[in-house]
């Protein structure tokens, strides 16, 4: 009898506690799904509002586009709302742009877009007329810029007006080596009757190659190993097809100087 008393007494003294523990428990709960609600709450006028709209920008990897220019491409603003940025059509969109190759569109969270793109090398200038035309790696002239604005190391093609003769060109400089197409001042185009493709190149070095534009971009990987038998002050003219060396006479000028 005293043992089921004691039983008793402790049922008795649980029962408290554990009331309060399912309070606890309640309230934990009825906390978290107002918690849940309010921050859905807040979601859903963040999404709708101009809260949500993009407030920064950003382009990476442009090297001869202007970010400008990368943005207008997108189509995309700060009124642009961050949740209708379609990646896949943003990208699409840049793409078009003549100078650039890919496009990759990155979404951070809450209100920033990256735009990180691949531009076309650019291979050539063309220099027609006092101005300089940029030509990229798959051919393409672009609009007119000023000299300043010529950022990288690309031959001039010097007074080119045949535009056949010019891709020719373009496709034979982007097959060589940037080591060696840095190294090209200017090209001029002289053709003949015997030989319509006929190229007069001058090096950085002071020397003059003779070439054609057929397989340029094989016979001018020979140019080193051709100038290194020679002195610096053995200045002339190198025919690549000849494999010869002309040195210039005394009196004879450069018609480039």
């Amino acid at each position: 009898m005293d043992k089921d008393k004691s039983k008793l007494i402790v049922l008795e003294d649980r029962v408290p506690k554990l009331k309060e523990q399912r309070k606890h428990k309640t309230n934990r709960r009825l906390i978290f799904y107002l918690s849940l609600f309010f921050i859905l709450i807040l979601f859903i006028v963040y999404s709708q509002s101009s809260l949500s709209n993009i407030s920064k920008i950003e382009v990476i990897g442009n090297e001869y586009v202007g970010s400008k220019d990368v943005i207008k491409a997108s189509n995309l603003t700060n009124k642009t709302s961050y949740w209708e940025v379609d990646k896949d059509q943003v990208s699409e969109l840049v793409e078009k742009h003549p100078e650039i190759q890919t496009a990759t569109i990155i979404k951070s969270f809450p209100n920033k877009v990256t735009i990180k793109v691949k531009e076309y090398e650019r291979t050539a200038y063309v220099f027609s007329n006092g101005t300089y035309f940029p030509v990229n790696e798959n051919g393409k002239v672009l609009k007119a810029i000023k000299s300043s604005e010529m950022i990288s190391s690309a031959p001039l093609l010097v007074e080119w007006n045949d535009p056949e003769a010019i891709q020719e060109m373009v496709q034979e400089l982007a097959k060589t080596p940037v080591s060696l197409a840095s190294s090209i001042s200017e090209i001029y185009y002289m053709p003949t009757k015997a030989e319509p493709l006929q190229v007069e190149v001058f090096m950085n070095d002071g020397r003059e190659v003779s070439a054609k534009i057929k397989n340029f971009s094989e016979k001018i990987v020979y140019y080193p190993a051709i100038v290194k038998e020679l002195t610096p002050e053995q200045q002339g003219v190198i025919d690549l097809e000849g494999n010869s060396f002309t040195p210039y006479k005394k009196n004879e000028q450069k018609s480039d100087e």
